[in-house]
Parts: structure tokens; sequence; C-alpha cells
């Protein structure tokens, strides 16, 4: 049972890789399972047992990264966390950093700009509730100001750092993310 485990786990690493070098050359709609599976060095019949088309393991392939992305923000929702906005800012650099091929192929210019949209809007929920307990003198509003600012200067940087080769660790773009955000343009100095 194990052997097989395994076996389903490199079967889904092949597609997944393949499926991201393809997404960086052409849109998914010009992806076909054919052309897939020889990328990815399977015969059809494997990938017709995990997935119905190519959507199919698309879909299956950002389910799996919202949920590492999620899994990596939950302590927010813990009362007694101690994740300040600067932890959460690593940990979503960490989390992109591990699903490089992925966010590679995402911010392409055939890449799904909904699902990275789609992952904001979820984790801005998450964000405002820890930016509330760490800035509690702050207003709602003023939160939702400064989330929409943050997440945009990050999303650019994020762009910038994995159109560049992601040559920078996560811990040292998020460490500078941090000091841009609590010190503007004194980050410079």
């Amino acid at each position: 049972m194990e052997k097989m485990d395994h076996r389903v786990r490199i079967t889904k690493h092949l597609l997944r890789n393949a499926l991201s070098v393809l997404l960086i050359e052409k849109p998914i709609a010009a992806i076909t399972v054919k052309e897939l599976c020889l990328r990815a060095g399977i015969n059809r019949g494997t990938f017709y047992a995990h997935y119905t088309d190519v959507y199919d393991l698309l879909k299956s392939i950002q389910q799996e990264m919202e949920a590492s992305f999620f899994e990596a923000l939950r302590p927010v929702l813990d009362e007694a966390s101690q994740l300040t906005p600067p932890k959460m800012t690593k940990k979503i650099f960490e989390c992109i950093e591990a699903n490089a091929d992925l966010c590679r192929a995402t911010i392409g210019p055939h890449g799904d700009k909904e699902f990275a949209r789609s992952l904001i809007r979820r984790s801005k929920e998450l964000c405002m509730i820890s930016y509330l307990r760490f800035y509690p003198n702050a207003t709602e509003k003023q939160i939702e100001t400064y989330f929409t600012f943050v997440s945009g200067g990050c999303m650019a940087l994020m762009e910038r750092w994995i159109r560049g080769g992601m040559t920078e660790s996560s811990a040292v773009l998020a460490e500078s993310a941090e000091r841009i955000m609590e010190s503007g343009v004194g980050f410079l100095k």
C-alpha cells in the first residue's frame, strides 16, 4: 500500500511540474492531455486514473496550494496566537516559495489571475483579525486601508521575486516587506 501511495505522489508531482511548465508557454485551453502526459513521462491511462481533464488537474493543484497557504495562516485564528504581521508575511512568502512552480505559472501571461485574487480575498479576513489584535487602537477602516495597500505591494513584490528567479530567500524578502510596511520610506535610509 505504501508503495502505491509513493507512486501516486510521484505521478502527481510529475504532472504538476509538466503543467506548470506548459502554463508558462501557453494558455490552459491550448494544453492537451496527450502533450501533458508526454511532458510528464506518463501514459494517458495513468493521467485518467487521477483526473478527468487538464482543468481538473489544475483545480486539484490549486486546491492543494490553497490548503497549504491557509494552513500556514491558521495560527491567526487562535486568539492566543503570537503570529504578528511580520510573522504572517514570512509565512505567506514561505508558502509561495514552496509552490514556486505554480506561482510562476499563475503570474505568467497565461496564468490564472483569478486564483491569486481569490487567495487575497480569502486571506483578507484572517489578516484583518490579526491586524485588529496587533493594532488595537486602529479602526477597522484603517486596517482595511492598510491591508489593501500592503497586499497590493506584496503582490507586486512577489511577482518581481518570482519573475527574477527567486534568488532571495522567502525570509529575506518577508523581512524587507515588513521593514517597508513598518517604516515606509525610512526603509531606504
